[in-house]
């Protein structure tokens, strides 16, 4: 066996993409064997996939948004949904965020100053949660 890679292709509703997938492949009956580092790349191939094909945002998409609105990941997190690290699974196509936290995005994206209003329920939220 040696590492290479191989062409591999998904499908996903009838749209297709081809990338090269690394991993320790046999040079006698073309096997192959991949790592939990090779699967993620397919894992994220397979996401990018979805999203073109749900009408999600894509991960540069969601990146772009977040850095207009000011926000770093973790906040973004919690003040559009998702948690701490949701926006940095997102941005790096290791998880498809929610119909909601898209359409949130989109919506931030067209008025950034409907983030004044999400800013302002986390605070009354985080002063009920002190009382």
């Amino acid at each position: 066996m040696h590492r290479g890679e191989r062409p591999m292709t998904l499908t996903y509703k009838g749209e297709s993409v081809t990338f090269n997938m690394p991993g320790w492949y046999c040079d006698e009956c073309d096997e192959g064997i991949h790592t939990g580092k090779d699967m993620k790349i397919s894992d994220r191939m397979l996401n990018r996939l979805k999203a073109r094909k749900e009408g999600l945002l894509e991960a540069k998409e969601i990146r772009r948004i977040r850095k207009k609105l000011g926000l770093s990941q973790e906040i973004a997190g919690r003040l559009i949904g998702g948690g701490r690290r949701a926006f940095q699974k997102y941005e790096s196509e290791d998880l498809l965020p929610s119909r909601a936290v898209i359409s949130t995005l989109i919506l931030l994206d067209r008025d950034p100053a409907g983030l004044k209003e999400l800013k302002k329920r986390q605070q009354s939220a985080n002063t009920e949660e002190a009382a």
